[in-house]
């Protein structure tokens, strides 16, 4: 069983220590986040008995996360085009309670769709939120912020291509971008089952969408999540979420 550190344990740096596995970030442009550790604490893995696709995987965290969350029998792939992460996520995953249950493959998603046989009962992204707009400052920042390399058509048309019959695809995005999102979703065969809106505050307007869609429809469920309570403390339903990852919840 793996040991979860305590809180006098030391934590390491360059990256982020959770309950059961760390994650180093220094070489992703893309640093490990609220966005990412929502999507996968929220994403459901209830009937999850073939394989999962991280798309875009970064440092391998959503990899991590949902291999926490799943049986030994369930198989990851993580495809991650920057150099960078895809050398971090190698090492991430190598080093985890999961190695044997994890690969990364080095390409665009475009060349592994062309290439593989294999389809997934849930693919999970934290896809790039934004069109091309100021230049950032170097081409890895860009690629994981802006949609130049994978276009959310891009993403939809390929993940439905690689979804098993009874396949789900979970992402997190920025509110006023997916509603654009999930009409291109419809487009491309996807049925939305479940939107949860992101507040950081009761008071405050939501500024994330956590969305699960299927290939075969469902009623939809629609919710809330409030990240802090009026003192800035963690929310009780945050907590809940995210117990098993945070170190100190």
């Amino acid at each position: 069983m793996v040991q979860c550190p305590s809180e006098s344990a030391p934590l390491r740096r360059n990256g982020f220590t959770f309950k059961q596995f760390f994650v180093a970030h220094d070489r992703c442009e893309m640093k490990v986040g609220t966005d990412s550790i929502l999507l996968g604490a929220w994403a459901d893995v209830s009937d999850i008995t073939g394989k999962i696709l991280d798309i875009g995987s970064g440092s391998g965290l959503l990899a991590l996360m949902l291999a926490q969350r799943t049986t030994d029998s369930v198989q990851i792939d993580a495809v991650e085009l920057d150099d960078n992460a895809a050398l971090q996520a190698t090492e991430n995953f190598a080093l985890s309670p999961w190695a044997g249950r994890v690969a990364l493959h080095h390409c665009a998603l475009q060349s592994f769709a062309a290439q593989t046989s294999s389809r997934y009962d849930l693919i999970i992204t934290n896809p790039p939120y934004y069109q091309p707009g100021v230049e950032c400052r170097n081409p890895s920042r860009g690629t994981a912020r802006y949609t130049s390399e994978l276009s959310h058509q891009t993403l939809l048309k390929h993940a439905r291509a690689l979804a098993s019959n009874k396949g789900k695809m979970a992402v997190v995005l920025p509110c006023d971008i997916s509603a654009d999102f999930m009409q291109l979703a419809a487009g491309e065969g996807w049925f939305l089952l479940r939107h949860t809106e992101v507040a950081e505050f009761a008071n405050r307007a939501p500024h994330r969408a956590l969305m699960l869609f299927g290939v075969e429809p469902a009623s939809l469920q629609s919710d809330r999540l409030v990240i802090r309570d009026e003192s800035n403390a963690y929310s009780d339903d945050f907590r809940e979420l995210t117990n098993a990852f945070y170190l100190f919840f």
